[in-house]
């Protein structure tokens, strides 16, 4: 069964878990995210993806299908990151409505209740904005609060507040994400730019169910300068703006030294000024060359047309069956 073959009757539902390393916690996910799907009195499917773990993961997952026929499990050949496992969840999903979320039990079960009572009054796009970080240290809460500054200045979309991968998704939205061909994603973006009517439920965050987060400062970095990169090119065009007035500056400099040359005659202009001005053009130029390599390298990954994540396996309830 694939995204392209749609069963007769497809479930109502559908929850998607990408996983990396997450062994720990898939017993804990699943004893309290099955009760929660059961009480909605809906058809539903669970899909969890596995991104590459280097644990048990893939191990407690097929434990856990053995007693559970709507678990569907997606093993990927390798790590590929959230956002593309992500990716691949959405694109097998059969549900009428999708439900992403983390599988470390931060985002409650039980708000897909609201989230569903949402989507039945027509809203499209149900988004769960939490009510608080947990689990956040002050710098990393003040590094979000700039992300989120700098990409709404920067950029055309608008990124809700406090608002990550949890979210309720019609059908005809997780299609439209399905058919878009882009390779450097960043889903929050994304999820944003299509639009369809939305709403918002709040929730409270929870605690880590167990392990650590996979997210280290830098990584965290360099996916906020991926996410402003891919929805924004003024990364580029400000370069413009610099140059012009590095060049303008430097050529009201050079007129000065002429004027003072013809007055007082010429001088030994300082080694110090000089050096300043070298190291300040060179840094400039190394940067600028630094950014447009960055949009180059994504143009690069665009024309190779590869493909966003590959499945070594599929794992069917009842059977499995090679990719």
């Amino acid at each position: 069964m694939t995204a392209n073959s749609r069963p007769i009757s497809p479930p109502t539902l559908s929850v998607v878990i990408p996983c990396y390393n997450e062994g720990e916690n898939v017993a804990l996910l699943f004893a309290r995210l099955m009760p929660a799907l059961d009480a909605l009195g809906v058809t539903f499917e669970v899909i969890c993806i596995n991104d590459g773990s280097k644990d048990n993961t893939l191990e407690r997952l097929l434990e856990a299908q053995k007693g559970e026929g709507r678990l569907r499990i997606i093993d990927l050949s390798r790590n590929f990151g959230k956002e593309k496992a992500l990716s691949a969840g959405l694109f097998h999903s059969l549900g009428q409505a999708v439900v992403p979320m983390d599988a470390d039990l931060q985002h409650p079960p039980e708000a897909i209740a609201d989230m569903l009572a949402k989507w039945r009054e027509g809203f499209e796009v149900v988004f769960a904005r939490r009510d608080a970080r947990t689990g956040q240290s002050t710098s990393e809460k003040l590094f979000a609060k700039g992300f989120y500054w700098v990409f709404d200045h920067l950029s055309d979309v608008h990124l809700p507040r406090e608002v990550g991968d949890f979210r309720l998704m019609d059908r005809k939205v997780v299609d439209t994400i399905n058919s878009m061909p882009e390779r450097s994603r960043f889903m929050k973006g994304i999820f944003a730019w299509v639009g369809y009517r939305q709403a918002a439920i709040v929730y409270t965050q929870g605690e880590r169910a167990a392990g650590t987060t996979k997210f280290t400062p830098w990584k965290l970095l360099r996916f906020a300068f991926d996410g402003l990169t891919s929805f924004s090119n003024f990364p580029l065009r400000v370069w413009g703006g610099v140059g012009a007035v590095v060049s303008s500056l430097a050529f009201l400099y050079i007129v000065f030294r002429l004027i003072r040359t013809m007055i007082w005659g010429v001088d030994v202009p300082g080694y110090e000024s000089i050096l300043m001005s070298v190291l300040f053009l060179g840094g400039i130029q190394l940067l600028t060359l630094g950014i447009i390599g960055d949009y180059l390298g994504r143009v690069f990954d665009e024309v190779k047309g590869r493909p966003l994540f590959i499945v070594r396996q599929l794992y069917e309830p009842g059977g499995d069956k090679d990719a």
